[in-house]
């Protein structure tokens, strides 16, 4: 049985077994169930415990191990643009739908208020320490990163990283070798440690599913539903709306093109829920059905499935608003800014397994005060939201790919 079919089934029971406890009006039942919570809280401090780690060992291993852009000319100066511009949109995208179509689904309040005072106390405290702007402009530049990193202070640390990481690209070879392995170990140590927690996610579910079901009932599987249909609808929106029109404008090739182009690769990375996966049906769609160039094929792509998550972008958003929503949290405009601006940077790091998206949503959480317990619920679910997420990952590719090809295609854009 496969893990994510185990995480599933924890999810199920978990949520089944404290529905019962709800419905069955016993307040010694309710109290039995949150007895296991300490176990799902240990799940959730041993991600928290992988983030700093993975986060900086990747963030600089990927700055510092990038091309020099003197060698692949615009291709890298452009790539870098569009991925950027196109993490922006799809962040603001997100944070301007996704609010108020969760804000439909309605949490009873006496249910909101079941999910404990200590989650209120985590989300409260981490609100109070929201600053204003100018102080938050500030403190993007961390006056001692290892205080930063003890204080779980997330955005500031990979701003550091990326610095730090330009740094070491300009050191002499032998020099920028040793440190870009140094980092590198890091961070494949970490996916290493995440990989043995995940081993435990169905434990872990299931210690914080039966408790937020007792204290919820039966809202708080309807809760959950809601959040996967949120998901699906945002992502595809967003696929329709913004990345399918870049490639037909942008690239300068008919719609039914790119769509049969892209099929192939959206397929695979639905079943696999793995951009890298899909990345030979892209190279391969790139060459023969839209005549990319071979820098575009051979380099670009390869770097856009490693490093460019769009479709997680817009999905750890609506997992943060969600979150927010079911905790009763209420975000202002310097919260939505930081959870936009965390996003966008923090995706770059989402490691390359299923629900990378969900485990790098911890310093996304962190940065908007909201309690990352919330984590076990949505890796619990992730598996069709992860799938439309790697899809909308593998279409932001092809489209970026798309685009950067149109100069140097030769006889124009394909004919359907």
């Amino acid at each position: 049985m496969s893990l994510t079919t185990k995480v599933l089934i924890a999810l199920v029971g978990g949520m089944a077994l404290g529905t019962a406890a709800s419905m069955s009006g016993s307040a010694a039942l309710v109290n039995a169930a949150t007895w296991i919570e300490p176990a799902g809280t240990l799940f959730i401090n041993a991600i928290r415990m992988t983030v700093i780690p993975l986060v900086m060992g990747s963030l600089v291993v990927g700055v510092a191990s990038a091309p020099d852009p003197r060698t692949i000319g615009r291709v890298g100066a452009r790539a870098m643009v569009l991925f950027v511009l196109t993490l922006v949109v799809a962040s603001v995208f997100a944070v301007t739908v996704a609010p108020p179509l969760i804000r439909l689904f309605p949490i009873d309040q006496a249910a909101r208020a079941g999910l404990g005072s200590g989650a209120s106390t985590v989300v409260s405290g981490g609100a109070q320490k929201i600053p204003t702007f100018a102080q938050w402009l500030v403190d993007l530049i961390p006056v001692n990163p290892v205080r930063a990193a003890a204080d779980g202070a997330l955005l500031p640390l990979i701003v550091f990283s990326i610095l730090f990481g330009l740094a070491i690209a300009r050191l002499t070879p032998e020099r920028r070798e040793g440190l870009v392995r140094f980092f590198d170990g890091i961070a494949q140590a970490s996916l290493t440690l995440v990989r043995w927690v995940l081993e435990a996610a169905p434990i872990g579910v299931f210690a914080l599913a039966v408790p937020l079901a007792a204290r919820m009932g039966a809202s708080a599987a309807g809760a959950v539903a809601y959040y996967i249909v949120i998901v699906v609808a945002v992502t595809t929106t967003f696929c329709l709306l913004v990345l399918y029109p870049l490639a037909v404008l942008g690239g300068r090739v008919s719609l039914a093109v790119f769509a049969r182009a892209a099929l192939p690769p959206q397929a695979v990375a639905i079943s696999s829920r793995s951009s890298l996966a899909a990345l030979p049906a892209m190279m391969e769609s790139a060459r023969s059905r839209l005549g990319l160039p071979e820098e575009i094929v051979s380099f670009f792509l390869p770097l856009a499935a490693s490093t460019y998550r769009p479709g997680g972008a817009v999905g750890q958003i609506v997992g943060v608003v969600f979150l927010a929503h079911l905790y009763g949290i209420a975000l202002g405009a310097t919260q939505l800014a930081t959870i936009v601006l965390t996003v966008i940077l923090a995706t770059f790091s989402v490691p390359g397994i299923p629900g990378g998206s969900i485990l790098i949503m911890a310093p996304v959480l962190m940065a908007a005060g909201i309690d990352v317990a919330g984590l076990g619920i949505l890796l619990g679910v992730d598996t069709i939201p992860d799938m439309f997420r790697t899809a909308t990952n593998v279409t932001g590719d092809m489209a970026t790919a798309t685009v950067l090809g149109r100069a140097s295609r030769d006889g124009g854009a394909p004919s359907p």
